[in-house]
């Protein structure tokens, strides 16, 4: 049995998701909050989520795209996430690992709007604006004429980026300066994987303050 430890509104955790959803990978879903936490805690002293625990496997796997890997390999479905070929697979991750740098850049934008007025940090948050920025601009340029980031379908790369641009471009906008980032964000929203987990978040959209 699989268990996944997260929350609705994690980025992260909606990463996870869309994979089992798009291979229709049987789970169970534990919602961390007051309750379980503490439970949770003691299985994974970080505390970071999502975590997959394989119990018939007896194996507990942290990190989303080491999950989404292992699935690849003990729970394959219609979709390989990290292809076989090595080249192509350097990219995927390569580009997965980018797409996750502007989801955990983005939070000091967010965490920035709920502190008190004489603790923002001004200069912090133009700082990782003009970082997203960039990484914006590099994606723009990958993604030419493409309908997905690398390769002709579907990989780890754009579960990444679909739960990251998500909430980077509502915290950080496009201002119409990356037409080709618009239209591949507008495609990641069609996907029904991701539009399930998204779905499934919004009552309670309003804990947090960058959806």
């Amino acid at each position: 049995m699989l268990t996944i430890y997260g929350h609705p509104i994690s980025s992260y955790t909606w990463k996870v998701l869309a994979a089992l959803y798009e291979n229709d990978t049987p789970f169970e879903f534990v919602t961390l909050d007051q309750n379980t936490y503490p439970d949770f805690l003691a299985k994974w002293p970080l505390g970071t989520f999502p975590v997959l625990v394989d119990s018939d496997r007896n194996r507990m796997i942290t990190e989303t795209s080491v999950i989404i890997e292992y699935l690849d390999e003990y729970y394959p479905g219609r979709v390989r996430f990290v292809p076989k070929d090595f080249d192509t697979a350097l990219e995927v991750r390569r580009w997965d690992r980018l797409f996750d740098t502007v989801g955990t850049t983005m939070t000091k934008v967010v965490m920035d709007n709920v502190r008190p007025e004489d603790q923002h940090d001004p200069i912090g948050v133009e700082a990782a604006k003009v970082a997203v920025r960039k990484v914006y601009t590099v994606i723009e340029v990958q993604l030419g004429d493409r309908e997905f980031i690398v390769g002709d379908s579907l990989t780890l790369a754009d579960a990444s980026a679909a739960p990251s641009l998500w909430y980077g471009t509502r915290n950080i906008p496009l201002d119409g300066a990356f037409p080709r980032i618009a239209a591949y964000l507008e495609r990641l929203k069609a996907w029904p994987a991701f539009a399930r987990a998204v779905k499934g978040s919004e009552p309670l959209f309003h804990m947090y303050p960058g959806a």
